[in-house]
């Protein structure tokens, strides 16, 4: 006897109906995945967790030093997003930046070697964790909350140019309440700006719940006169059908909007913050088995004859390797000469390397 797989096409997803603020209909409750996109989203969420994961064990042998803020566990956030806007758009983001350098373009190479500080980092080596840049990427920001406004500035520019292009604007539940957002907000509805504000709400500013740090944690809400929805930030398709959704939103001239993904981060705030001092692992531990965004893509893939167990295990061969050599690049290419510290000031300088 002969047994033969095979795989479906196609399928229809349902959801739980987002949240909504100022709108009178949201995103649609189902959406098609085909078994090109799938397989796509779960290569790309597994390469951004094995990344955030060397990572981690690198700093821990301290060849990343300085700021690092990992992203795993909210890997649905980035491809989701990504995929529910075009590569001309433009993205703008904190610190926690490594998925979005990712999706927008950037390699594992590259930002393995950034985190490391070497010539071969995307950045040249020169602006480690938070600091990672690609076309229409303006990075990771430092200060918290200051990439909103500039993020507001380029949307400004895309209306200007009239060239049907947008801007995300992404933040963090801590960030949500700097004052400077509320005042971009305001610009932003004033002037009609294609500019969709996401909060990505993983539960925990620097070891403070929501609840201890905002007298409302409706941060869909926030922008009280600009339209919003809530969504669950763990799913990808539900990330990605709301993303169409407020860019067609701001393509059609209605302005800004804002949207609250519902998520998770796995490790601390930083790699300075073990995270179990203001949340238990019991706590973690069932985020992971209940809504973990790679499992729930995989289990819906498995289940529905999309995929085979054998074939995700390919994938996560590949990404492993593919993991395992950007480490080793990162580890072995060079520093950046220290020529590079002198542009820009006195040519005749000379600087010693004492290591």
């Amino acid at each position: 006897f002969h047994y033969f797989l095979c795989f479906v096409g196609f399928l229809f997803i349902f959801w739980k109906k987002c949240d909504l603020h100022k709108l009178e209909e949201g995103p649609p409750l189902q959406a098609v995945l085909t078994r090109e996109e799938g397989l796509q989203y779960y290569r790309t969420m597994q390469t951004i967790r094995r990344m955030e994961l060397k990572a981690d064990q690198l700093y821990k042998q301290k060849i990343i030093r300085g700021f690092c803020h990992l992203y795993d566990g909210q890997e649905a956030c980035a491809v989701g997003i990504e995929t529910g806007i075009n590569l001309s758009d433009h993205l703008i983001t904190a610190y926690r930046a490594h998925g979005y350098t990712l999706t927008r373009g950037g390699t594992v190479r590259e930002i393995m070697a950034e985190l490391t500080g070497r010539r071969g980092g995307i950045a040249k080596g020169k602006g480690g964790s938070m600091h990672m840049y690609t076309k229409h990427f303006y990075g990771g920001n430092g200060i918290v909350g200051a990439q909103v406004p500039l993020g507001a500035g380029v949307a400004l520019a895309c209306k200007y140019l009239g060239n049907n292009e947008i801007c995300v604007c992404l933040y963090g539940d801590g960030a949500a309440n700097q004052g400077q957002i509320f005042e971009t907000y305001n610009m932003a509805s004033l002037w009609k700006l294609p500019c969709i504000f996401i909060c990505e709400n993983n539960k925990y500013g620097m070891g403070t719940s929501v609840e201890r740090a905002a007298a409302s944690t409706d941060y869909y809400k926030r922008g009280d006169f600009i339209p919003g929805l809530r969504l669950d930030g763990m799913d990808v398709l539900c990330v990605r059908e709301a993303t169409k959704f407020a860019a067609e939103h701001c393509r059609s001239g209605k302005g800004p909007i804002l949207m609250e993904l519902q998520t998770y981060r796995y490790h601390g705030h930083s790699m300075s913050d073990p995270g179990v001092s203001y949340r238990t692992r019991e706590e973690i531990q069932e985020v992971r088995s209940k809504s973990d965004p790679i499992s729930m893509l995989k289990d819906r893939m498995l289940s529905n004859n999309m995929a085979s167990v054998e074939e995700l295990k390919e994938i996560d061969v590949e990404v492993r390797k593919e993991i395992e050599d950007a480490a080793q690049f990162a580890t072995t290419d060079p520093e950046p000469p220290l020529d590079d510290l002198l542009r820009g000031t006195n040519p005749w300088t000379k600087l010693k390397s004492v290591s």
